[in-house]
């Protein structure tokens, strides 16, 4: 089979969904006899090499957000390159202006088309005081994932939601893996944690991912003010973002900007406790690495966390924007042998995901549709 992929951010910045996307590209060409090339937004300084053959497609900084980049459509080179290319599908993993024309020439070509969800757009505008364009984005996605054969969705509560908004039952799971002999217990270091600064005798709060308004950075910074003012807890801030200078609020916080590789595994292998307030998650790839490194989960109690969360068993789902519940959640916590014993529960529970499982069943829906 041929897939062309298109995506809003293929590999210029480093995120869940982008992962998600390589890591399944990879697989594809490796072991299910595709041919893959990716038609995304690139920049001169990305994140990592991508796999597969990424096509640039020209570009502007997205306003209020100029980390990222956004086509304004499908320019004739895209469009004479996909017609040599000849595509069997054509894959559209972001409802954005790329997504939507690459859509539209599948449609009039006759090519069949699955989408993929891996952001929760419309729950981003009231960070950013866009609430009241929130119906017309819902409008448009609604639109965006009925026009697809097929939508591939990260957990069984989202592809229930497609089937619903579709009217009928061509939607599917395509969960995420986590690489667990780089995330794992076993690669916690005590003494990168004094380098810092952070005592033995402290407890660590990470925060983990993209330091950007949406995940709940305002939660975190009101929780860890109130926890310092009782118990001695140092907040990890494990992640890069233009959120960065909200964390200044804290007293005492280690910031490690972006970090990879074996230096992020130890940082998150480091920490005692993950805090994540964000409810924008489809999926939350940064809480099943955090699971993976042996760690209990405090979280938002939203439909990603539940997905991968028994709630008292690998983590404490809490209200979402409940301050007071999240200072009581990590108060449980400080007791050594409970968070211990959800540590070690959440690392086994981490081993149910698989990489390569996940991307064969992609590739399943692949060969339904084209076979």
């Amino acid at each position: 089979m041929r897939i062309a992929l298109f995506s809003g951010n293929y590999n210029y910045l480093r995120e869940g969904a982008n992962q998600a996307l390589n890591a399944l590209v990879a697989y594809l060409e490796r072991n299910a006899g595709c041919e893959v090339r990716i038609y995304s937004p690139v920049t001169d300084t990305p994140a990592f090499e991508p796999a597969g053959t990424l096509i640039a497609v020209p570009s502007i900084a997205l306003p209020l957000r100029s980390e990222f980049q956004l086509a304004l459509g499908l320019p004739a080179s895209i469009r004479r390159d996909l017609l040599r290319f000849a595509p069997d599908i054509i894959h559209v993993a972001t409802p954005d202006i790329l997504g939507t024309r690459a859509q539209t020439f599948a449609l009039r070509r006759g090519i069949p088309t699955v989408a993929s969800l891996h952001t929760r757009f419309e729950s981003y505008l009231d960070y950013y005081g866009l609430g009241w364009g929130r119906p017309l984005v819902e409008a448009h996605i609604r639109r965006f994932y009925r026009r697809s054969d097929h939508v591939l969705a990260p957990t069984p509560g989202l592809a229930r939601d497609m089937k619903a908004l579709r009217g009928d039952d061509k939607a599917s799971v395509w969960s995420r893996g986590v690489d667990r002999d780089r995330f794992a217990p076993t690669r916690r270091d005590l003494d990168w944690r004094r380098a810092r600064g952070i005592g033995d005798d402290r407890i660590a709060i990470l925060f983990f991912g993209r330091l950007v308004l949406e995940k709940g950075v305002k939660t975190f910074i009101s929780v860890l003010r109130e926890l310092q003012c009782r118990v001695p807890v140092t907040p990890l801030i494990v992640g890069a973002g233009p959120a960065a200078g909200a964390f200044a609020a804290l007293p005492g916080a280690v910031m490690t900007g972006h970090l990879d590789g074996p230096d992020l595994a130890r940082a998150v292998a480091s920490a005692d406790i993950m805090l994540t307030p964000s409810t924008t998650e489809t999926f939350g790839n940064v809480v099943l690495e955090a699971m993976a490194s042996g760690l209990p989960v405090v979280s938002a109690d939203a439909p990603s966390a539940r997905a991968l969360l028994v709630d008292g068993e690998t983590g404490l789902l809490c209200l979402p924007g409940a301050v007071p519940a999240y200072v009581d959640a990590i108060t449980r916590l400080l007791d050594a042998g409970l968070r211990r014993a959800m540590g070690l529960r959440a690392h086994a529970a981490s081993a149910a995901y698989s990489w390569d499982a996940a991307s064969e069943s992609v590739a399943d829906v692949y060969r339904s549709i084209v076979l």
